[in-house]
């Protein structure tokens, strides 16, 4: 278990990403594919950013969407859990994200019961 002792307050939060992608179990998830839709935050310091007007100093935020969908469209898995790894993975790679949250929902899971969503979150944070 990863747990995040102290993190900014600040944050940089992409909601509702979707990717079309072939994770899954099932043959039929890896052969047709379906969609993810994917939560991030990011925590880090965004004053140095912002009392600089400064986009070096934070992370530009059309580049971390296209990074987490690039990260979730590639290799499929088995579990929308390594998916979520993989994620934090990609955005933890940029040197100001402290912490990260990230949430993935595959709202076409193979469930024989009506429901609203499936989803796993996990929180991450630099060692």
């Amino acid at each position: 278990m990863n747990s995040i002792q102290s993190r900014p307050t600040d944050s940089i939060i992409l909601t509702g990403l979707r990717v079309r992608a072939h994770h899954g179990v099932f043959d039929f998830e890896r052969e047709q594919g379906q969609e993810f839709v994917v939560d991030v935050t990011a925590w880090l310091d965004l004053g140095p950013a912002a009392s600089g007007d400064d986009l070096g100093a934070t992370v530009h935020y059309g580049e971390l969407a296209e990074e987490v969908v690039g990260a979730v469209e590639r290799d499929p898995v088995d579990l929308i859990e390594t998916v979520a790894e993989r994620v934090a993975a990609t955005v933890l790679a940029h040197e100001p994200v402290d912490a990260v949250e990230v949430t993935v929902h595959k709202p076409q899971a193979p469930i024989a019961v009506p429901f609203g969503d499936v989803a796993v979150r996990i929180l991450r944070s630099r060692p």
